[in-house]
């Protein structure tokens, strides 16, 4: 289904370049006068070589490319624009005088989102022109507004921040009694309000995380860390809180010592809320497990947690690192959840070059995996 126009389409479309490859001369000549009309800045080459060339002078938001072509054809071509533009390479418009399917099937493959087939029609390469230049004009704009979108989350949550930090830490005060003592009534509500603004700070928190790395604004300050000090760290504050479940954390540390070249407050962060969220959904009296393991042939790194919980429902398992996403399953003990942990995670992970699964053990629980790359 192809994604509805802009408003004005037409008129948001003039001035989009078009860059066009192919070595024949009529192909060209036809290509112009086809589109001269329509406001678009062209640019031309004859090869495979000197499209690659040319794309990264004119960023044109879209490509024309023939099949057929002296040097690299048209689907290396394609190809090399994807790995080297990645997301932001502009959709690519295969030109082909054969329409066998295999040859369609392969131009897709290759990273095409659309193909014409020779000899040309004018109305035929407008329309299909028009069409992919809408949709990435949509989203360029659907971009603008996320982005716009990121911003304002983050300003409100940072705002909001303080405030409740505030709140959190007066109400801690008044609990310790700095005040003189409170009776029980009064302790009760001092201990709601302390738990209610600790979980908002934790929702606050974590939408200006999403936010910071939704706008590309998360800054990693990569050092050599020894991945058992990190490890061993987040174990030992996570059992001041299983301990309140009479649950226990237990790190099995590796032999020899495995260092990576990562960011270990994030990497810290990731810990944390695996072993939190391990600690949270198993039953009381369970026994939580961190392992490392290093594979040095494969040039990675792993950190395993395993819980004793229910494990993740067959039918739950592709949200499970998505925004905003609450599986069925509930914590033991009546935590909260933002539904926003393994979202940020993933994408520390990712950001590290590494990877982030979950897998349910054979007899009970769940094992979530980070791999990361060794330090050289």
């Amino acid at each position: 289904m192809v994604p509805p126009s802009l408003p004005d389409s037409r008129v948001e479309l003039k001035g989009r370049k078009i860059l066009i490859v192919d070595d024949d001369a009529i192909n060209h000549r036809l290509l112009r006068a086809f589109l001269r009309n329509n406001g678009y800045v062209l640019s031309e080459a004859d090869s495979g070589e000197k499209a690659l060339d040319l794309y990264a002078t004119c960023l044109p938001d879209l490509v024309l490319l023939d099949v057929v072509l002296p040097g690299i054809d048209g689907y290396e071509t394609c190809q090399r624009l994807k790995k080297t533009y990645d997301q932001t390479c502009a959709p690519v418009i295969f030109i082909t005088a054969r329409s066998e399917s295999d040859d369609i099937v392969r131009g897709f493959e290759a990273g095409g989102v659309d193909y014409l087939t020779k000899p040309l029609k004018a109305k035929e390469v407008a329309a299909r022109i028009r069409t992919h230049l809408e949709n990435r004009a949509l989203i360029e704009q659907l971009g603008r507004s996320n982005a716009a979108k990121n911003r304002l989350l983050g300003m409100a949550a940072h705002d909001m921040r303080n405030p409740l930090a505030s709140i959190r830490g007066l109400a801690e005060f008044l609990h310790d009694g700095a005040v003189g003592p409170l009776t029980p009534d009064q302790l009760d509500l001092v201990q709601t309000i302390r738990d209610a603004s600790h979980s908002m700070l934790d929702v606050v928190n974590d939408l200006l995380d999403v936010a910071t790395i939704e706008a590309g604004e998360l800054n990693f300050r990569l050092h050599s860390e020894n991945l058992s000090e990190l490890v061993a760290k987040s174990a030992a504050l996570s059992n001041m809180e299983a301990a309140k479940k009479n649950t226990r954390v237990v790190f099995e540390p590796p032999p020899d010592p495995v260092r990576l070249a990562v960011d270990g407050a994030k990497i810290r962060q990731v810990i944390d809320n695996l072993l939190s969220n391990a600690v949270k959904y198993s039953p009381r009296g369970s026994v939580v497990t961190a392992v490392i393991t290093a594979d040095a042939s494969g040039g990675v790194a792993s950190i395993c947690v395993r819980d004793q919980g229910p494990g993740i429902p067959a039918n739950e398992h592709n949200r499970l690192f998505k925004d905003f996403s609450r599986l069925s399953v509930k914590p033991t003990g009546g935590e909260k959840s933002t539904g926003l942990g393994l979202a940020i995670c993933r994408k520390i992970i990712d950001a590290h070059h590494g990877t982030i699964s979950a897998v349910n053990l054979p007899q009970r629980g769940c094992e979530f995996r980070v791999t990361l790359p060794l330090s050289p």
